[in-house]
């Protein structure tokens, strides 16, 4: 058994076995009462300072892997580009929780593709027996009118019937989670996500602190009351053994393993893992070799300070799953209310997208964002490679930064001599085309290990950003904000009052609230941006 201890009096501290801890602990609140301070529950779509956690002091330790932002490719030289899609929405709640605290958030913390991904766009249901259906669009940079930019959206098909679920919640209740922001909100995370469920689903809960063990054996997801006392009874203490809990975990998953449905572990952790198999290339290693099991990972990050944001996306990456970070009740109900079948319910999994740009009509290109989901143009027809993942109604964006022909160029490009053997530019088959690029995904069934083919062409057809989508305006909107959180040198004329005046024009229908949260972030940060030096770089 786990030593992770339980409150005194409680149904699981009377058996004989029942497993302790040696540490003091914080005694809990009931999951019943209104959030503790420090973790508020403001209303849907709502931002305000009372929706914060406090801000990291000293001895900060977390950490972020260093990005390295996509730089401007010749298409003459590199017409390819090859990316894994991201689903991951973990860095906008955590770029969030550092404005909210009042600090400018680290550069390598802001993964645009995350920002833009953490809302919902309107993209047409999928036809046929695709998984998904593709969207693309045209327009001027607003940060640099000589440039287009070109979106490319994917949105999973809506199920009929969720298929059953086999849930193994993995807790960590050791000693760094014990402050409110952590261990308190996993379990009203954790019990928002529990009354969703149904007597087809099953739930079993394991823990880990210096040791890794079961505290609830699978259990129907109608005994709502059991589920949620076992989750309530947990408290924090001792070291974090998070190898042993993974393994553990994956076993008990594969004894309840449902045949066709959602068989997934919840990994919720501030990612400070420093007992048993800690390094990322072991956890790495032990997550693939679970994952073609049909056993997928989702990760849930809590807390500050010693938040280990690269471990935790390398985690979900690798465990064919998805990877948010909660700093709220709020994100909560988004997470594990709003966004739950895009979430847990897989459609397509291994989805990647390569594109080939039209050298007659694009002088140079960039990717916005995915700079860790980069993939060799070889990988593309590799079904061998591992990739994303997209759940039932769920939706993906991309954005290219593309400079067309004709225009003189303002970015700097790597400078190579001519080739000798390679075809003369503008002497090409494509010279009389009216496509722009061509855009390919491939995808495979959950349960398959062949990939399907998706193509289809983006004609050379830009307007105003003025004249696009509403929702082609609030994605460049937040791309250019991550332009601008991330210094980019790529940013050109972007500033935050561009970021503000094109996000509030393209708000639209915003039932959740989570478009007009963006632009009181965005004003939050104006503030906090004009009053202190920016300090960003960590």
């Amino acid at each position: 058994m786990a030593n992770v201890r339980v409150r005194p009096g409680s149904a699981t501290a009377s058996k004989p076995n029942a497993p302790k801890l040696s540490a003091p602990q914080t005694v809990l609140a009931p999951l019943s009462a209104p959030p503790p301070t420090g973790m508020p529950a403001p209303e849907p779509g709502r931002f305000s300072d009372r929706d914060r956690i406090h801000k990291p002091g000293t001895g900060n330790t977390e950490n972020y892997n260093p990005i390295e932002e996509n730089p401007f490719q010749r298409s003459i030289t590199a017409p390819l580009s090859t990316f894994s899609i991201d689903v991951d929405t973990a860095s906008y709640s955590n770029t969030r929780r550092f404005i909210a605290s009042g600090q400018v958030p680290p550069k390598d913390a802001v993964r645009i593709e995350e920002l833009i991904n953490y809302f919902p766009y309107r993209y047409p249901q999928p036809e046929g027996n695709r998984p998904f259906s593709v969207t693309t669009e045209v327009s001027q940079a607003p940060w640099n009118p000589k440039h287009q930019l070109v979106r490319i959206g994917l949105k999973g098909k809506q199920l009929q019937e969720v298929p059953p679920s086999n849930l193994v919640f993995l807790i960590d209740v050791s000693g760094s989670m014990g402050a409110p922001n952590k261990l308190p909100l996993v379990q009203r995370s954790l019990c928002l996500l529990t009354r969703q469920l149904t007597g087809r689903d099953r739930v079993t809960l394991v823990v880990y602190a210096g040791n890794a063990g079961l505290v609830l054996p699978p259990t129907p997801g109608d005994q709502k009351q059991k589920i949620m006392a076992a989750i309530e009874q947990l408290e924090a203490g001792g070291s974090t053994a998070g190898g042993q809990g993974i393994e553990l975990a994956y076993k008990k998953a594969q004894e309840s393993f449902i045949k066709g449905g959602n068989n997934r572990v919840i990994l919720a952790t501030d990612g400070d893992f420093n007992v048993g198999a800690s390094s990322d290339a072991e956890l790495v290693r032990l997550i693939e070799q679970k994952r073609d099991k049909g056993i997928f990972l989702t990760v849930l990050g809590f807390g500050t300070g010693n938040y280990k944001d690269s471990k935790m996306e390398q985690l979900a990456d690798k465990g064919n799953g998805n990877y948010a970070y909660i700093d709220t009740y709020n994100e909560a109900k988004k997470v594990l209310g709003t966004d739950l079948r895009g979430t847990l319910f897989t459609i397509a999994k291994d989805v990647k997208i390569q594109v080939e740009f039209n050298p007659s009509k694009v002088q140079a290109y960039r990717l916005i964002g995915y700079e860790n989901r980069a993939l060799r143009d070889q990988d593309f027809n590799d079904d061998r490679k591992d990739a994303g993942e997209i759940g039932a109604g769920h939706t993906v964006t991309a954005l290219y930064e593309v400079i067309p022909t004709g225009v003189e160029m303002d970015v700097k490009l790597p400078s190579i001599d001519d080739l000798k053997y390679q075809m003369p530019k503008g002497d090409s088959t494509a010279t009389n085309s009216p496509e722009l690029m061509q855009v390919k995904l491939r995808y495979k069934q959950p349960t398959d290990s062949t990939s399907q083919l998706i193509s289809q062409p983006v004609l050379a057809q830009s307007t105003s950003i003025e004249a696009t989508s509403l929702d082609m305006q609030f994605a460049t909107s937040v791309a250019m904000f991550g332009l601008v959180l991330r210094d980019s040198e790529f940013k050109g004329k972007a500033s935050i009052q561009d970021v503000l005046a094109l996000a509030k024009r393209s708000q639209g229908d915003d039932p959740e609230g989570y478009r007009q949260e963006f632009v009181q972030l965005v004003e939050q940060y104006r503030s906090l941006a004009t009053s202190k030096p920016a300090t960003n770089d960590r």
